[in-house]
């Protein structure tokens, strides 16, 4: 890159990024692991990777939660993001500043040489770099697809957690369970804590733990949950969290992702001792938009990242668990390559009228592919006045929220869900009230 070109502003770095690679996925840890070795990325804290179809947000977050709650420095890596590219990397619970990523930014740009990287790829080993040199006392990273190829996994972790596993990304991760646990079982290593809090693992992520020698612990099995209306209990290989407070955040299952949480906590006990209060305390107070995220106010409104079917069927048992609402309206925006039948079919008998989106990326859905998808469902709208059944298009997430407050009652509630951009662009459109 040419000296005159070099950018100076976050914004200016990401189009560049952007644009500049071939592919935006290219799988494989060759380019990523020679860069990294360049820049000397290296942890002198316990390092805990998180990977999963679903939960993987929750989980990491938290662990930072509780982590922070009992003082310690804590950096994380979490994606992707809803109004600010900074939400990626946080260093103390605070995004880092444009000043931060733009430093490490230039660093991967002076040491990558001629190695193509794509926008995830340079983007992740900038935050890792920023990470190692803020000296944290712990740090978290989300992995972004997969597990086994992804750039977080150029980092050897005290811990591994796989949340879940489940049918997605099956260009590149494969077409069955047991393939795509595979994938994600190569965030384990020889030796270490391999983590899994899907209740039925695939036998593929055991085959993978033990032949390496990982120490698998498995939900059921080295721990579990139980509860009640107002408290549950984690019981671990040698510890026991008893009266806890139920996660902040909402959702069927987040104790779940909690248990898998807490698992990693206590196999970390010996060099991150933390408290029965800090424990209580940080779950209670976690925060995390956009999963099952309800806002305040009336209409009720729902924010949630739920964009395969198996989020869908997680979404569709907490609409159900909410009580009576008159009219549901859902604002829906997908990418074309996601099981989009397979979303519908886990959710059009909980939607009443569907206010459908295009969304600002060329692999999108559009609105009107999105309809032919809702009637080839069997979703039948009714064209009359008083309609119990609507579907209609729209250019955007905030053109179609807008409609669903025009013609929703106090009394009904809006979902939005199907992308995180589908989110993202009600969250802006919203943002004086978000903020």
């Amino acid at each position: 890159m040419q000296a005159q070109a070099k950018p100076s502003t976050l914004a200016e770095w990401l189009t560049l990024l952007e644009t500049r690679h071939t592919k935006s996925i290219d799988m494989g840890l060759e380019r990523v692991g020679k860069v990294k070795e360049l820049l000397d990325i290296r942890f002198d804290c316990p390092v805990i990777t998180v990977a999963g179809t679903n939960g993987k947000g929750s989980t990491c977050a938290m662990l930072e939660s509780i982590l922070m709650r009992a003082g310690y420095r804590v950096g994380l890596y979490i994606k992707p993001h809803f109004l600010h590219f900074n939400e990626r990397a946080r260093v103390e619970g605070v995004p880092a500043s444009d000043a931060a990523l733009i430093a490490a930014f230039e660093a991967v740009e002076e040491k990558r040489g001629d190695i193509s990287l794509t926008y995830f790829e340079f983007t992740t080993l900038a935050i890792m770099k920023l990470l190692a040199d803020a000296k944290m006392e712990v740090v978290i990273l989300e992995v972004g697809l997969g597990g086994r190829l992804d750039a977080v996994n150029v980092i050897d972790a005290d811990v591994g957690i796989v949340t879940s596993i489940d049918i997605d990304h099956t260009e590149y991760l494969g077409t069955t369970r047991e393939e795509i646990g595979f994938e994600k079982a190569g965030i384990y290593r020889a030796g270490k804590t391999a983590i899994c809090g899907d209740p039925v693992p695939p036998r593929s992520l055991i085959k993978h733990a033990e032949s390496i020698g990982a120490d698998l612990w498995l939900m059921g099995r080295d721990f579990n949950y139980q509860g009640d209306k107002q408290q549950w209990a984690y019981g671990g290989r040698a510890q026991r969290r008893n009266s806890l407070a139920y996660p902040s955040l909402r959702g069927a299952n987040q104790l779940l992702n909690a248990s898998a949480a807490l698992a990693a906590l206590e196999a970390l006990r010996d060099v991150l001792p933390i408290g029965a209060q800090e424990v209580r305390t940080g779950l209670a107070t976690v925060e995390l938009p956009g999963r099952f995220q309800v806002l305040p106010g009336q209409p009720l409104v729902i924010l949630d990242v739920a964009h395969n079917p198996h989020a869908a069927a997680t979404l569709a048992q907490n609409l159900d668990n909410m009580g009576f609402h008159p009219y549901t309206y859902a604002v829906f925006g997908s990418m074309l390559d996601k099981d989009i039948e397979g979303v519908i079919n886990q959710l059009k008998g909980k939607i009443d009228h569907w206010c459908v989106t295009g969304l600002p990326l060329p692999r999108a859905a559009t609105a009107q592919q999105l309809k032919d998808k809702l009637l080839e469902a069997g979703v039948e709208p009714e064209f009359k006045p008083d309609a119990a059944c609507t579907i209609e298009t729209f250019e955007t997430p905030a053109a179609a929220f807008a409609n669903a407050q025009s013609r929703a009652t106090e009394n009904d509630r809006i979902v939005v869900f199907g992308s995180f951009l589908t989110v993202a662009g009600v969250m802006q459109a919203r943002k004086p009230e978000l903020h």
